[in-house]
């Protein structure tokens, strides 16, 4: 088993089903660009929160995908053998999610200028020892 982070975009919409246990799970294929050429990652994730991220996309989106990756390979329609790569994602993360999470760790500010000119004592830096800088 290998741990892998990868980046690509879905090649067609991500899919639930159901397994016969009676847990959703999801599946998708993503296009992941490897040196010269494309490789296609066949992914499956279980959790809850994988899963929903997974069905919130696309084709043609853009993601990238923790989990445990295994090589395969698969033979074309000509004969050529190509390798493939099955995915069992446990963390997704898409532009949105990059974009909800750096709002969440900005200060809220009302005026742009506010951090600015906020009072130096209210300002609290643990590797500021107070002494200017010299450029």
């Amino acid at each position: 088993m290998i741990e892998a982070l990868i980046s690509g975009k879905l090649l067609g919409s991500p899919s639930e089903k159901m397994a016969k246990t009676g847990k959703p799970f999801v599946t998708a294929k993503v296009r992941v660009h490897a040196g010269d050429a494309d490789v296609f990652v066949n992914v499956i994730a279980f959790s809850e929160s994988a899963c929903a991220a997974l069905l919130g996309l696309e084709s043609g989106d853009a993601v990238s995908l923790a989990g445990s990756l295994t090589p395969k390979a698969w033979t074309d329609r000509e004969g050529v053998v190509r390798p493939a790569l099955d995915l069992v994602a446990s963390q997704v993360l898409t532009a949105y999610h990059v974009a909800r999470k750096r709002k969440a760790a900005e200060p809220i500010r009302h005026d742009q200028n506010q951090l600015r000119h906020a009072d130096p004592a209210s300002r609290h830096d643990d590797l500021d020892d107070g002494a200017p800088l010299d450029f």
